[in-house]
């Protein structure tokens, strides 16, 4: 199955907070989409990587994703060594997307960069020959992406696109909701965490609309380009 946007989280709810509207819109216009969790999320504070399992499924399906993979790469250690890296590789070259998303470049858990790093360096690795990876007996063809972009997560960095998501943004809102065990529950007993507090569920939501201002848009996600962007036509930027 080929995936024309597939984005890379280190934890599962990495993508429905960053680019959760972007995968979301784009399966409502008829691309194919898919998400690839590097980890389980084991290591967080609420929640089990069997529920965390679960609710990573449920809200792939709100947003309408043809696929979502986890790599079971370990959570507070992600790293990008060449083991990694051609893990990575093996999942571009099987679905061989045209757009990837992944994390931001540097942020406040340790993991969201080196997951950047590593999804970024794969995405070249991908493109090489003389790398060969198989899939059984059959080796799968070089495939590297025509764009790459990293998705905002806690910190607050400076774009180079924004992607209006009015048309999905309820379904990005639904998608992190099922997230259940790791956001604002009144009636959770387990210990509150900075993204588990009201305020931070608000705060995504105000994020949402403010870069939608920017854009003359209800809502939107920005994201920073790998490389520079390159247009035929002036008008392709309306």
């Amino acid at each position: 199955m080929k995936i024309n946007v597939l984005a890379f989280g280190a934890h599962p709810d990495d993508v429905e907070l960053g680019a959760g509207g972007i995968l979301a819109t784009h399966a409502m216009r008829g691309l194919t989409t898919g998400i690839v969790d590097l980890s389980r999320g084991e290591m967080g504070t609420r929640g089990t990587p069997e529920l965390r399992d679960e609710e990573a499924r449920d809200a792939a399906a709100i947003l309408g994703c043809s696929v979502r993979l986890n790599l079971q790469m370990p959570d507070g250690r992600i790293d990008y060594s060449h083991e990694s890296q051609l893990e990575v590789v093996r999942v571009l070259r099987k679905y061989q997307p045209d757009i990837v998303l992944m994390n931001a470049p540097t942020d406040r858990h340790p993991d969201h960069g080196r997951a950047s790093r590593l999804v970024e360096e794969a995405c070249f690795l991908s493109g090489l020959h003389k790398i060969v990876i198989k899939d059984g007996d059959t080796a799968l063809e070089p495939w590297r992406p025509k764009t790459m972009y990293k998705y905002l997560q806690f910190y607050n960095l400076e774009p180079q696109v924004v992607v209006d998501i009015s048309e999905g943004f309820e379904k990005k809102m639904a998608s992190i909701k099922a997230h259940k065990s790791q956001f604002f529950d009144p009636n959770s007993t387990e210990p509150e965490t900075v993204i588990a507090s009201e305020g931070f569920f608000k705060s995504v939501i105000a994020r949402a609309q403010d870069w939608g201002r920017v854009i003359g848009a209800e809502y939107a996600e920005p994201l920073i380009s790998v490389r520079h962007i390159g247009l035929k036509n002036l008008e392709d930027l309306q």
